[in-house]
């Protein structure tokens, strides 16, 4: 068993309705990602050395005071899976009655499919970056994509054999990216996916030199918006930035 105390938080959102759509939720930011993504709007705290500054028990005590008026609590990031104290720390929120609820993006495929079998997480929003070929673009990282693509096999599966367990697959784009955001749909569709979101990249928090918006961009959203809704997706999410 991991300790909870060696919990790196960033910082926590006390009451959230955006991080889990459909609940009213407190978000807690772990600290540090392997990854490099150049629109990340969390920039600031994917240094993974970076100590953490929230210490789990306030965490704690927080959900013990908002029980009754909060449905659960999202572990976002950075990458909350890199945490090995994760698991335990989800178990001591669902043993206070809370759903638990992951942003992850993939990277570590073991850490996430122990998390579910657990059965601790009742929902998870997973980030697809880009093709598997093309993923090192947007993380900065070797063998990037052959750990994502997995990681959403994994969630997949586990939904299939799950049938109440709930996700979103989330693609951000952006100007100048590598331009492959209808594949990534078109494959995200093929394997499965039933939740499917097309989100605006934003400038806010993003690294320096990043540009979230270009001459025409939004019309070029507002077409690969056209484009990916003509695939059929159970549901189709559409942030604008």
């Amino acid at each position: 068993m991991q300790t909870t105390t060696t919990l790196q938080l960033a910082g926590i959102q006390p009451m959230s309705s955006v991080d889990w759509p459909g609940k009213l939720v407190a978000t807690v930011f772990a600290q540090g990602c392997p990854w490099a993504c150049g629109y990340c709007h969390n920039h600031a705290i994917i240094d993974c050395l970076t100590p953490g500054e929230v210490p789990w028990e306030d965490v704690m005590a927080l959900m013990k005071r908002r029980r009754g008026l909060l449905d659960g609590i999202v572990f976002s990031g950075g990458e909350a899976t890199r945490q090995h104290a994760l698991l335990d720390a989800a178990k001591e929120v669902k043993d206070l009655g809370f759903e638990v609820g992951l942003h992850t993006a993939g990277p570590y495929p073991r850490a996430l499919s122990q998390l579910l079998d657990s059965g601790v997480v009742d929902w998870v929003g997973m980030d697809v970056k880009a093709t598997e070929r093309n993923y090192s673009q947007i993380t900065g990282r070797a063998n990037s994509g052959q750990k994502a693509w997995e990681s959403l096999r994994i969630l997949l599966d586990y939904a299939v054999s799950h049938p109440d367990f709930d996700y979103e697959i989330r693609l951000t784009v952006f100007p100048n990216s590598p331009g492959d955001e209808l594949e990534v749909a078109r494959a995200c569709k093929a394997a499965g996916v039933r939740t499917f979101a097309l989100q605006q990249a934003r400038q806010e928090g993003a690294p320096e030199g990043f540009e979230a918006q270009a001459v025409g961009w939004n019309d070029q959203f507002d077409a690969l918006v056209s484009d990916v809704e003509a695939l059929g997706f159970e549901e189709l999410i559409v942030r604008r930035a």
